[in-house]
């Protein structure tokens, strides 16, 4: 039998090669906001690091001026400090919170899922500067509520925020607050999508609540924890709203600096010493602070195998 040549007809040849752009096409608005609000703004501040500039006065070439600025300044070290903390306890604390709430309400039913699922975005959809008020106005040294019961129990003169200690556990805390109903949502999204078999074992062999959040959640949620870990250090290391709103006479928390982030002395010394150019070395240092981590956190998950 001699087969038939299959003729395709050109308007259809031409619909397919175009049929390839697209996906293009869906991705242009993207790429361009990107570029424009993202890509092109970093490039010039690591180009403007390399300048001293004074919008008030001039330009000048400075060459590694503000970076060599930048490793002698000990405001730098100590909001590094700050950072480095606040971000650690707020990333671990949300990390453990949403994994335990996730492994908990793994066996509820569905209306149960959905009230305690919409019940965590309320933190979330609150807004950042109106829980740190709330906070500060709690804290507060000589009117908050924490510091009158406080009293009441025979602890007088408690000023949390005039201790690096206090203050990064308190600005900690704001954040863990905010973000850990997003993280626990994500955890549960993953359970849920594991096999109910696996516990139904579990259950059967005898493992008890801590064996199956040990052996079985931890593992299912390892690449939920790398995400919800890695995006929440990198949004801490940006950490602005609530160090700036925790102390309401400043933007440091007091003369040692307890509160003040990588963030606020970017805002400190760019708007208010209007020296853009070491402001921007910072920025730049920020930036290269958070790859680094990133690469770090990154390589060690790999290890573990809650990385693809």
């Amino acid at each position: 039998m001699i087969e038939r040549p299959v003729i395709e007809r050109p308007g259809l040849r031409r619909t397919r090669r175009s049929d390839g752009w697209t996906p293009y096409a869906f991705l242009a608005p993207f790429v361009l906001l990107f570029a424009v609000f993202t890509a092109a703004p970093s490039l010039a501040t690591f180009a403007l690091a390399w300048w001293e500039w004074d919008p008030l006065g001039g330009r000048t070439w400075a060459g590694t001026a503000n970076f060599e600025r930048l490793v002698a300044d000990p405001r730098f070290w100590t909001a590094t400090v700050n950072t480095l903390a606040i971000a650690a306890l707020a990333t671990v604390a949300q990390v453990s919170v949403g994994a335990v709430l996730a492994h908990a309400a793994r066996g509820a039913t569905s209306r149960a899922g959905t009230a305690l699922g919409v019940s965590l975005l309320v933190p979330y959809v609150t807004s950042g500067a109106a829980v740190a008020i709330l906070v500060a106005q709690l804290v507060d040294r000589d009117y908050g509520a924490l510091t009158r019961a406080l009293a009441a129990l025979g602890v007088d003169d408690v000023d949390v925020l005039a201790h690096p200690a206090g203050a990064w556990t308190v600005v900690a805390a704001m954040v863990a607050w905010r973000w850990f109903g997003f993280t626990t949502l994500l955890m549960m999204a993953a359970l849920r999508s594991a096999p109910r078999d696996l516990f139904r074992a579990a259950e059967l062999d005898g493992a008890g609540s801590w064996a199956q959040f040990r052996f079985l959640s931890l593992p299912l949620l390892g690449p939920v924890i790398a995400f919800s870990f890695l995006t929440s250090v990198v949004g801490a290391l940006q950490l602005f709203t609530e160090p700036l709103m925790a102390d309401p006479t400043g933007i440091t928390c007091g003369p040692a600096r307890q509160c003040q982030t990588l963030a606020l002395l970017v805002y400190e010394v760019g708007f208010r010493d209007y020296q853009f150019g070491y402001a921007a070395a910072v920025a730049a240092a920020v930036f290269v602070l958070t790859a680094a981590l990133v690469a770090g956190f990154f390589a060690g998950f790999r290890r573990l195998g809650w990385t693809t």
